[in-house]
């Protein structure tokens, strides 16, 4: 595999930014020799990473390069901070970063599959919920979108208990506006879209996990608007010795 930092000037951010991104290699036994019967250009995985971390921690944290190096897939995980993966009210559009920009970006950096059958998304964490968010928003673009460990329920969590902890988070990247029923709310974003035109839909969170209520009201709503579901629950919390044998299963789960 290549292993690439990738910094460059994104045009919607206003500013310099970066991601980690993992290329398989088809090695050739001479310089300049034709390509081999069957090389094409790679799959793809958008992997989003969580509220604390930044484009390195997938990498860092886990080995989701050897794994994904054993499914000749392509990773790409881009960078935003602490933004929801939204366009933040008071802060910098970062949805239309993921959603529009970066893809045109990668499709411009490297030969990987445009096809829809050979493209998708991932994340843990705050990234559960900018994959879920992603997929269910533009199902067109993916196969199958994975959620780890997801925030999942972010309208619940707007004014629930634990929302002292994450307020100023709240305001700066939602406004003074309920998430309920927008957008952001992809409980409300899932009641609205058509079952059959989802990509394949897969969910995990550990049992001692502090979202593992959001995921289980997450697999609930599916249930009930008849929207098909992988769903992993067991015994874990919000860490990376979880994610790192998940994300191996979400790799496995993928219909390369």
């Amino acid at each position: 595999m290549a292993h690439l930092r990738v910094d460059f000037y994104s045009d919607v951010l206003e500013q310099a930014t970066s991601m980690t991104v993992l290329l398989p290699q088809h090695t050739r036994t001479r310089i300049g020799a034709p390509a081999r019967a069957g090389d094409t250009d790679p799959p793809v995985l958008y992997l989003l990473h969580g509220l604390t971390d930044d484009a390195t921690a997938w990498t860092r944290y886990s080995s989701v390069e050897r794994y994904a190096e054993e499914r000749g897939l392509a990773v790409v995980m881009p960078q935003v901070h602490r933004s929801m993966y939204a366009d933040e009210v008071h802060g910098a559009p970062f949805w239309t970063f993921l959603s529009t920009e970066l893809p045109a970006v990668v499709d411009s950096f490297f030969r990987v599959s445009r096809r829809r059958e050979d493209t998708f998304v991932a994340g843990l964490s705050m990234g559960g919920y900018g994959a879920l968010r992603w997929a269910l928003r533009q199902p067109h673009r993916f196969a199958a979108a994975a959620s780890l460990s997801g925030v999942l329920d972010v309208a619940a969590r707007q004014h629930g208990p634990s929302v002292s902890a994450t307020d100023p988070l709240m305001r700066r990247v939602f406004g003074e506006q309920d998430i309920a029923g927008s957008d952001d709310d992809l409980l409300a974003v899932l009641d609205r879209a058509d079952p059959a035109a989802l990509p394949q839909l897969w969910l995990c969170c550990g049992t001692e996990d502090v979202l593992y209520p959001d995921n289980v009201r997450f697999r609930d709503a599916c249930a009930a608007r008849g929207v098909p579901l992988t769903v992993d629950f067991e015994a874990g919390d919000h860490v990376w010795s979880y994610w790192d044998a998940k994300i191996r299963d979400v790799l496995a789960w993928l219909p390369l």
